[in-house]
């Protein structure tokens, strides 16, 4: 596990550790991002950590045309309750991310830091990072964030203030034909009830290059 230092490259991605650990430290600059997504790379840390780049091996993934879509989630998506919009609000979608409770997804806390936060903010305004939203009525009520690195769309995170506010979200990006492959980086239970299944790293790679 390397060190990095004010020099913009990554280790290759075979000297990660268990669970994609792959370096320590660095920045979160425009650069920096452009270059760790390109390469396969995510930043994943908590408040007061050192900032943390993993690279997993299997790699979650979800391929549009494996997305499964459950009967009752059709009839939300063709009953016009919900509104989606793209790029529309992307400040609020992260804010809600880092603040959403999260206690009832088994996690104790955002791994979304100020820092992040302010770091993906400028990576959209660049137009890497993509947001996607979710209104009913006038209200944000679901979303999700993610970095597009050409037809690869790799997702961060997304927040429901309603039931199936962010599956709404999700599906209606992979709808809009896009994108080649959906990146979910680690494993869950939830994503892979959509269609998500892993694959080996390089396999990933191929994708992005």
């Amino acid at each position: 596990m390397k060190i990095l230092t004010e020099e913009l490259v990554f280790p290759s991605l075979e000297e990660a550790a268990e669970y994609g650990l792959l370096a320590i430290g660095g920045d979160l600059s425009v650069e920096r991002l452009k270059l760790a997504y390109e390469s396969g790379i995510f930043p994943w840390y908590s408040e007061g950590n050192p900032i943390c780049w993993y690279s997993p091996d299997p790699r979650m993934v979800l391929f549009p045309e494996e997305l499964k879509i459950s009967k009752s989630t059709k009839q939300i998506l063709n009953s016009g309750r919900f509104k989606v919009t793209f790029n529309q609000a992307f400040k609020e979608v992260i804010h809600q991310c880092k603040n959403i409770d999260r206690k009832q997804q088994g996690q104790d806390s955002t791994w979304i830091t100020d820092e992040m936060k302010e770091a993906y903010i400028r990576l959209h305004h660049v137009g890497m990072a993509k947001s996607v939203e979710v209104w009913e009525g006038d209200s944000l009520v679901g979303g999700l964030y993610g970095v597009e690195v050409g037809k690869v769309f790799c997702g961060e995170s997304m927040f429901s203030k309603v039931s199936n506010a962010s599956k709404i979200a999700l599906i209606s990006l992979i709808q809009t034909g896009s994108y080649d492959l959906i990146d979910c980086q680690i494993y869950s239970e939830h994503l892979e009830k959509l269609g998500a299944r892993e694959i080996p790293r390089n396999e990933f790679l191929s994708f992005l290059n």
